[in-house]
C-alpha cells in the first residue's frame, strides 16, 4: 500500500518527508530528488534532512518540528543558501504506523514578482537572520565570516552589492569587504581612502544615531552633490546604509545597494540587527591580526622572526634575482655579562636599526639571539654589494661590531637554502677575522 506522501510524486513543488525523531529522510519526490542531485530514493537512505537540505551536521536552528501538529499546515517563507532560492514552505505532521513524520512542500518563489510579494508579507526576519549567522559562523576566520554574511544578505535581499567601509587613519573610508551579484562590477579597489567630504553628510547622521535610506538617487542630487557623483558612478539607484559603532564612536558603515524598492524597509531592519554582529566580527578580525602579527614579529626588534622568514620564502616567485645578507652581532655575550641584558638588548636593537636603514623595504628577520637576516628579492648583484659596504660603514660610524656574510644569485629558487648556508658561512669567516684581528677571546 502506498504511503500518503507518494501521491505527491509528480508535483512541481519540492516535497520531502523525514522521521521527526531521527531526522532521517524517508521520501523525496521527483522534483526534490532532481533539485538536490539525486536519481533514486535509495541514494537518500540513511541521510538526514539537515545534511541534505542545509549542508549542516546538526539539526537546523530554524527547525519548526515542535510547532507542527497533524492535520494542520504551517506556512512560512525561507531563503535557502544551499540552492540560492527563495521558497514558500508548507509543513505538517503525518502519522504512519505509530511514527511521526515531518512533510514539507516547498514552492520556488525566486522569480522577482513572486519573491517581492513573499518578502512584502514576510514575518520571518529573525529566522532569516539566525540562518545567516549560523552559516557565517561555520567559517574558520572572522574575515571569512564577514564575507559569507555579506553574500547571504545580498542574495536574501536581492541586492546588487553589500559592503563594509571602515574609517582609516587618514580620516577617509576604505571598502574592506564587498560582495557583488553575478554580472555586477566590483567597486572595492576604486573605493579606498574615499575623501572624508564625500561621506560627511552621512557621518553627521551617524553621529546622531540615524541611518541612511535612499529610495531614489536623484533625490540627493542637489542636497549632497559629492555623494551623488560617487554613487552615480557606481550605478547605484537606491541603498540602505547603517553606521558601525565601537566604544561609542562611529568606526565605519555597511550597506546594501539596489535592493528591490519594496524591500528597503525590510533591508533596513535586517541591517540594524546585523550591525552588532558585524562590529563583533571586525573586533575578532583585529584580534586575529594582532595575534598573527605577534606570532610573526620579533618583539624586541619589531622585525620578522623565523616564522615570518619561512612565510616570506614561501611567497618568493620563481625566477627572481635574490640577495641574502647574514649578520651576527659580535660581542653580545661580553656585553650581557659586563653590562647586563638590557645593554645587550640595546645593542641588538641598534644593530637591527642599522640593518633597517640600509635594507629597509626588503625582508628583515631576527632568526636567533644575535643573528639577523636580510632577504632581498629583485635586486641586482652590484646593488647588493653596494648596500653591504654601506651597512659596514654605518656600523663603524656607530661603533657596532657585526659580522656580515652575503650571497647573490640571478634566480633564487629552488636553491635559497643553499644561498643562506653560503651567506652564513661567509659571515662566520668574517667573524673569525674580526676576533683574530682584535685579539678578543670569542668565548667571552
Amino acid at each position: 500500500m502506498k504511503k500518503i506522501w507518494e501521491f505527491f510524486e509528480n508535483m512541481e513543488e519540492l516535497v520531502y518527508v523525514s522521521d521527526m525523531e531521527t531526522y532521517e529522510l524517508v521520501y523525496m519526490n521527483k522534483k526534490a530528488l532532481e533539485t538536490y542531485g539525486f536519481y533514486s530514493l535509495e541514494e537518500i537512505e540513511g541521510k538526514k534532512c539537515h545534511e541534505v537540505m542545509q549542508n549542516c551536521f546538526n539539526p537546523c536552528l530554524i527547525c519548526n518540528n515542535q510547532e507542527l501538529t497533524p492535520g494542520c499546515f504551517k506556512e512560512w517563507w525561507y531563503y535557502n543558501p544551499v540552492l540560492d532560492k527563495h521558497f514558500m514552505l508548507k509543513d505538517t505532521v503525518l502519522e504512519e504506523e505509530g511514527k511521526r513524520y515531518r512533510m514539507e512542500i516547498a514552492l520556488d518563489v525566486s522569480n522577482k514578482e513572486a519573491w517581492g510579494n513573499m518578502l512584502e508579507n514576510c514575518q520571518n526576519l529573525e529566522t532569516m537572520i539566525n540562518e545567516g549567522l549560523r552559516i557565517a559562523l561555520l567559517e574558520e576566520t572572522p574575515a571569512q565570516t564577514l564575507e559569507v554574511l555579506l553574500a547571504y544578505m545580498g542574495r536574501a535581499l536581492g541586492a546588487e552589492r553589500t559592503y563594509i567601509f571602515e574609517k582609516n587613519e587618514k580620516g577617509g573610508d576604505d571598502n574592506t569587504f564587498e560582495w557583488a551579484a553575478d554580472g555586477v562590477k566590483s567597486e572595492k579597489e576604486t573605493l579606498q581612502n574615499v575623501p572624508p567630504e564625500v561621506c560627511a553628510n552621512w557621518y553627521r547622521s551617524f553621529n546622531v544615531r540615524r541611518h541612511i535610506v535612499i529610495e531614489n538617487l536623484e533625490d540627493i542630487r542637489e542636497s549632497d552633490p559629492l555623494q551623488y557623483e560617487n554613487l552615480k558612478r557606481q550605478n547605484i539607484r537606491s541603498l540602505v546604509v547603517l553606521p558601525l559603532y565601537a566604544g561609542g564612536k562611529v568606526i565605519g558603515f555597511f550597506g546594501v545597494d539596489n535592493p528591490p524598492e519594496k524591500l528597503l524597509d525590510y533591508a533596513s531592519n535586517m541591517l540594524q540587527i546585523m550591525a552588532h554582529f558585524i562590529v563583533a566580527s571586525l573586533k575578532r578580525r583585529n584580534l586575529f591580526r594582532e595575534l598573527e602579527r605577534m606570532s610573526y614579529c620579533d618583539q624586541l626588534t619589531k622585525i620578522g622572526n623565523r616564522y615570518a622568514m619561512d612565510d616570506y620564502i614561501d611567497h618568493i616567485e620563481q625566477g627572481q634575482s635574490i640577495g641574502v645578507v647574514y649578520c651576527d652581532v659580535t660581542g653580545l655575550k661580553r656585553v650581557n655579562d659586563r653590562e647586563g641584558h638590557k645593554a645587550g638588548d640595546r645593542l641588538i636593537v641598534n644593530a637591527c636599526e642599522n640593518l633597517r636603514q640600509v635594507f629597509g623595504g626588503y625582508g628583515l628577520f631576527r632568526i636567533g639571539g644575535d643573528e639577523l637576516l636580510a632577504i632581498c628579492t629583485q635586486i641586482e648583484e652590484k646593488a647588493l654589494w653596494e648596500k653591504v659596504e654601506r651597512l659596514k660603514r654605518n656600523l663603524r660610524e656607530n661603533s657596532i661590531e657585526m659580522a656580515i656574510g652575503a650571497a647573490w644569485k640571478k634566480e633564487c629558487l629552488p636553491d635559497i637554502e643553499k644561498m643562506m648556508a653560503e651567506a652564513e658561512q661567509r659571515m662566520y669567516l668574517d667573524k673569525a677575522e674580526y676576533y683574530q684581528r682584535s685579539g678578543i677571546d670569542r668565548r667571552t
